[in-house]
């Protein structure tokens, strides 16, 4: 399990595999909106200085209004990859680890590399009293699983009463506001919540997130990270973007998903789960497909856990539409 695992995004693989320059290949391998928003102005003293405290606190308070974290500062990071990373260290705790799965494998590789004991737990319902650590992706990847921020909160405040902490990923977490448990984080003093900003705005390439935790935690956090982990570019983007219009962008994300949805359907794919920024398919023939998709220079997600599954992210335009219902339409000729 120590072995690095194979995410999305591996289109220089693909390409070196089946042939074809980079740039003609349509990645939907990920599950990041291909629409980028436009990057607001950067000053240069961005790029000049080091990141200044006045800087940090802007994106801590545009992060709180933002994910409406009540009387939090989020902490702004490094991509929420490096908070993986440093759980076990953050969360120095005797116990096993009870990780909601399938999910992000991200996770259960951080805790085994640290010499934890991991148990991967269909549900709520199946984590035990020898669980110190309990990590829920809300909503779930790759099957889009969600659980109600109510229900969050009793199970956090039941593994508080046996000093146990609760990680909660909301990566995908934008689109569903509702879903999120970040308004109640503030009473929730064993809870660290993460937060991908780059999957959203289509920057996954700023390496930027936030956490949102009791201070003690985000405090321990910070130091872990050390000075100066996030950029003065990426924090003066976030600032400005955290507080701008977000309708048209979450109403492309909608126009895209449903765009997906429809040639997926028109395929004769069968949707079992995902969120506005993927589909998760079963398909049994999974591994065919995936192969003749790479020949058309198509890249989706599969999954060595579940051999049927395939997950696909959104094309940005009508003309990868095309191509995708080209592909699977070749397929079942």
């Amino acid at each position: 399990m120590n072995a690095p695992i194979v995410h999305g995004g591996g289109i220089t693989a693909a390409a070196a595999m089946y042939g074809g320059e980079v740039e003609q290949w349509l990645d939907l391998s990920t599950g990041i909106n291909p629409c980028p928003v436009s990057l607001p102005a950067i000053p240069m003293r961005a790029w000049h200085r080091l990141p200044d405290k006045h800087l940090i606190d802007r994106a801590r308070a545009a992060a709180r209004d933002y994910y409406r974290s009540c009387d939090i500062l989020p902490l702004p990071v490094p991509g929420t990859q490096s908070v993986i990373q440093l759980l076990p260290r953050l969360f120095d705790v005797a116990g096993r680890v009870a990780i909601l799965a399938p999910t992000y494998g991200e996770y259960e590789r951080a805790f085994r590399m640290a010499g934890h004991s991991v148990d991967l737990v269909s549900g709520l319902d199946d984590v035990k009293a020898g669980h110190a650590i309990v990590v829920i992706v809300n909503p779930n990847n790759p099957d889009g699983r969600v659980y109600a921020p109510e229900k969050v909160v009793v199970f956090s405040e039941e593994m508080r009463t046996r000093g146990g902490f609760v990680v909660v990923d909301e990566a995908f977490g934008d689109t569903c506001p509702e879903m999120s448990l970040t308004p109640f984080a503030s009473r929730l003093p064993n809870v660290l919540v993460s937060r991908s900003f780059g999957k959203f705005f289509g920057l996954a390439g700023l390496r930027l997130g936030f956490a949102v935790a009791a201070p003690q935690i985000l405090a321990q956090l910070e130091d872990l990270l050390g000075p100066w982990s996030v950029s003065g570019p990426a924090l003066s983007i976030a600032t400005d973007l955290l507080a701008s219009d977000l309708a048209p962008i979450q109403l492309r994300i909608s126009e895209r998903a449903d765009a997906l949805r429809t040639i997926l359907e028109q395929g004769s794919l069968s949707i079992v789960g995902g969120t506005h920024l993927f589909a998760l398919v079963d398909h049994e023939q999974a591994a065919e497909l995936h192969r003749h998709l790479c020949q058309h220079r198509i890249l989706v997600r599969k999954f060595h856990y579940q051999p049927r599954w395939l997950r696909f992210g959104l094309a940005a335009d009508a003309a990868g539409d095309q191509r995708l219902s080209d592909a699977l339409q070749s397929y079942r000729s």
